[in-house]
């Protein structure tokens, strides 16, 4: 009997040993939904960023740049990040995978 429990010991051990812990005082992973959050780059001012600078948002091609910009023009200033949505070929995904990098000035 006291060896079987010698053994089942070892064992648990062993395989506690082989478990994916994270070492001590490691930093949590992240997972892919909060990597998806963190922004890709610097601020983008909405109000003054000609149409090069907003291409460097996430999904903003030439297209929707000049709209934002032509948008931007005819309506005055943006008051708040969230009325980029306004601007035709501006949708929920590239609001969402930009929203923490868009401000106002």
């Amino acid at each position: 009997m006291r060896h079987r429990r010698t053994l089942t010991l070892a064992l648990l051990v062993v395989c506690s040993s082989l478990a994916p812990w994270p070492a001590a005082g490691a930093p949590p992973s992240r997972s892919s939904e909060s990597q998806a959050e963190a922004p890709a780059g610097p601020a983008v001012n909405i109000n003054t960023a000609g149409v090069k600078e907003l291409m460097k948002l996430e999904g903003v091609g030439r297209q929707v740049a000049e709209k934002i910009v032509a948008y931007r023009d005819a309506h005055g200033p943006f008051k708040k990040p969230e009325e980029l949505r306004k601007v035709e070929g501006v949708g929920s995904g590239l609001w969402e995978r930009n929203r923490t990098r868009i401000v106002v000035k």
